[in-house]
């Protein structure tokens, strides 16, 4: 992209009131910066209906066994292998479900991979190896949208059926327009120009994390506001296993640990064990046949 290109993008537009921000006492850097902030949950609210659209399209191809694929480069492909790291702990989700992809592999998560991103063929080759099926779903992030890396993703992605989301930061950009659900989150000028890892990268994690939150949501991760898939994991995890289970159900102490014990530490069966007046088997079959949605069961 020559400079040219980049002059013509919101997210690189130079800001000469912030010309003399290095002079400025530090307070001040900070009142400004909080203030540039809090511009980003108004500008995500602009596209909550397209967001939502993109996430019921998601849950229902997750629904039948698909994957949640990010793909990005940089400080967008670092958020979205964040947030996909974050689901397994979270919601018990298999390591293979909820995927982030960065141009220039993990070693790209530190240092910076020369050329990676400027490559749509490495953005095929990366998703060919996860064999792609109808049933998935790939996000490709960019605040610029226009990264060969993210459009070469999504334009791979829907040539094998899966569903495409693009997420930029920019209006009108290339990458909306090649996925099916164009996701334009507009922050404006940064700061520091063009350092988009500032309002365009919370943009998108704030983004990231409706996706794949409600995703969850819809999917029968949670009961209520509870996180009943978490994965206990360590004793935090399980402190908090023990605490959900005593919120939805009411139970004492001496129930709660008996009912966790009886289920091998999964909070879901250990709830409905509870509610339901049912054994652990029970409780598991139950959920089997309801996909794993507790009010599901508890209706059975």
């Amino acid at each position: 992209m020559n400079p040219s290109e980049l002059s013509s993008l919101t997210t690189e537009a130079f800001r000469p009131e912030l010309a003399d921000i290095d002079r400025l006492p530090t307070a001040e850097i900070a009142r400004l910066m909080n203030a540039e902030d809090q511009s980003v949950p108004v500008a995500v609210a602009g596209q909550l209906p397209r967001i939502a659209a993109a996430i019921d399209a998601t849950a229902d191809r997750m629904a039948r066994g698909g994957r949640l694929i990010y793909a990005g480069a940089g400080t967008a492909g670092r958020l979205g292998v964040l947030d996909a790291s974050e689901c397994p702990p979270t919601f018990n989700t298999a390591p293979t479900q909820v995927v982030g992809l960065i141009a220039g592999g993990p070693t790209a998560m530190l240092e910076a991979v020369e050329g990676a991103e400027d490559s749509k063929d490495l953005a095929a080759e990366d998703l060919t190896a996860l064999s792609l099926t109808p049933d998935d779903t790939v996000v490709g992030i960019s605040a610029s949208g226009r990264t060969p890396y993210a459009i070469g993703a999504v334009e791979h992605a829907r040539t094998h059926g899966a569903l495409t989301i693009g997420l930029a930061c920019n209006p009108g950009s290339a990458l909306a327009a090649a996925a099916e659900h164009g996701i334009e989150v507009v922050v404006g000028p940064e700061l520091l120009t063009g350092s988009t890892r500032l309002k365009a990268g919370t943009a998108q994690k704030l983004v990231l994390n409706m996706i794949s939150t409600i995703t969850m949501i819809r999917l029968g991760k949670t009961y209520g506001n509870l996180m009943v898939d978490v994965r206990a994991s360590n004793d935090k995890l399980r402190a908090r296993s023990r605490r959900i289970v005593t919120l939805a159900t009411g139970a004492s102490d001496a129930a709660v640990e008996a009912a966790l014990t009886a289920t091998d530490g999964e909070v879901k069966p250990a709830i409905l064990t509870l509610l339901a007046g049912v054994d652990a088997e029970t409780a598991t079959q139950l959920l089997t046949k309801t996909n794993g949605h507790l009010r599901a069961a508890l209706d059975q």
